[in-house]
């Protein structure tokens, strides 16, 4: 039997697709009236930044100049020789020159400007300390982003239908409490037992080695799971989101005007600089001595300048939302330690009526005047919710913080072996096993772990 654990998805927002050749000339458009109008002091700054990213993308359009061989046929001879060959030499510089862009993307863009605002607007769109090639790299793939008709809601409702199809079971509503590899058992919440042959876990990796019960294992591999545990539970997940979703009373026509159904936006030319730095970790570190109003004061700041994600599905669906409605999904990067500190002081529903109202009226006093006045109604999600909801550690969105060295691999070439555990008969996929993560690094080390099971079991 095998039995795959799988993290509940939190897909927080949907994108429009853009042809690239149409991104770049908009991309030109708006850096040469950005350069001038916005950072005119830093022009020749502007300029070697774009280059950088230019040959980042370069790059990453090699990276995804063929589709993933992992799925093609290694006994197709035309395939062999007319794409994987040609391709393959490209690929392995490409891969060395990304590989040197490992530095985070603030201090790499540090060594081009020294205007803080500059590096703000651009390194703010990230999670903290990410590796230059993924941070810059993401101009390329966000070109590339295809969603499937009905939202993506429908890619776990296809993966239903092939388990099901598969003779598999799907079985929802079950925490599982305790991993016993001697006896290759699973002990659930309810006092239920699961036995499996082999196990792919897909869920925190924090929580496997919280739950793992080394009773009655060998003392060599007792000493390598609890290494790892040891590890593994010194680590921090990544940035985690606060996403506010709001039904507003404005036809979507209105807001087509504006942008397309998935883009970023910053306010103010400013950058969070201290503002989501030394302050934010000196109102953690002090929280215990601060007023709510040294809270909201900073929150006050935080929702003026930081950079929102903003999708309206109805613009590529004009069916999901009811005539003359609009639906937004309006979401920031928020730290989770200082809404966990919020949520242990007893005022966390209090706080997030706070951030809803505060994000609504930076919005309305900017790109969307008058918003807050034609909302029908407001729901919002925390990194608290997102814990809650796919037991994720610290909320985090895409696995590991960047903050100190990830505790998994990390190098593409070596993705293969991202899924092996300390543990016996236990695999590990999804956004905890590899880094950087993300939905493509899910899949394909759920594809990795499967082909370690099938040649197992031969």
């Amino acid at each position: 039997m095998l039995c795959f654990l799988f993290q509940r998805p939190f897909l927080l927002f949907e994108t429009s697709y853009l042809e690239l050749q149409d991104y770049l000339a908009l991309r030109s458009e708006l850096i040469a009236v950005g350069k001038e109008k916005m950072y005119p002091e830093s022009v020749n700054d502007i300029d070697k930044i774009i280059s950088k990213i230019d040959r980042i993308m370069k790059d990453m359009g090699i990276l995804y100049g063929i589709d993933n061989p992992y799925f093609k046929d290694m006994k197709d001879i035309s395939y062999l020789l007319k794409e994987l060959l040609p391709w393959f030499g490209k690929f392995i510089f490409a891969l060395r020159r990304m590989n040197k862009n490992d530095k985070p993307v603030e201090s790499f863009l540090e060594q081009l400007t020294s205007n803080q605002s500059l590096i703000d607007i651009i390194a703010q769109h990230f999670f903290k300390k990410t590796p230059t090639s993924f941070a810059l790299g993401y101009f390329y793939s966000y070109t590339d982003y295809i969603y499937p008709s009905g939202g993506t809601g429908e890619l776990p409702k296809a993966l239903v239908r092939k388990i099901i199809e598969g003779n598999g079971k799907i079985q929802t509503g079950t925490e599982i409490i305790e991993v016993n590899p001697a006896e290759k058992r699973l002990n659930d919440k309810d006092g239920n037992t699961y036995s499996y042959d082999t196990l792919i876990w897909s869920a925190d990796l924090k929580t496997l080695y919280r739950i793992v019960n080394t009773n009655s294992m060998e003392e060599e591999d007792t000493r390598k799971i609890l290494e790892q545990k040891e590890l593994l539970l010194s680590k921090r997940g990544c940035d985690s989101v606060y996403s506010l979703f709001i039904g507003v009373d404005t036809p979507s026509e209105d807001f087509r005007s504006i942008s397309n159904g998935h883009f970023f936006y910053t306010p103010s030319k400013k950058g969070l600089g201290e503002v989501h730095w030394s302050k934010l970790d000196s109102l953690i570190e002090n929280f215990e001595s601060k007023s709510k109003d040294d809270v909201l004061q900073w929150l006050d700041e935080y929702c003026q300048l930081t950079t929102y994600e903003i999708s309206i599905p109805a613009l590529r669906n004009p069916s999901l939302t009811p005539a003359g409605k609009t639906g937004l999904i309006i979401s920031m990067l928020f730290e989770y330690d200082l809404i966990k500190k919020v949520k242990d002081a007893n005022w966390y529903e209090e706080f997030k009526i706070e951030v809803e109202n505060r994000m609504l009226e930076t919005l309305s006093n900017s790109i969307y005047p008058g918003l807050k006045d034609k909302v029908l109604f407001q729901i919002s999600s925390t990194p608290l919710s997102i814990e809650s909801r796919a037991g994720t550690s610290e909320g985090a969105v895409v696995g590991w913080s960047y903050l100190s060295d990830v505790p998994v691999v990390h190098e593409l070439r070596k993705m293969p072996s991202s899924v092996r555990t300390s543990i016996p008969n236990v695999y590990q996929a999804g956004q905890w096993a590899y880094s950087p993560a993300g939905i493509p690094t899910a899949i394909l080390t759920g594809w990795h772990a499967a082909q370690n099971v099938m040649k197992t079991k031969k």
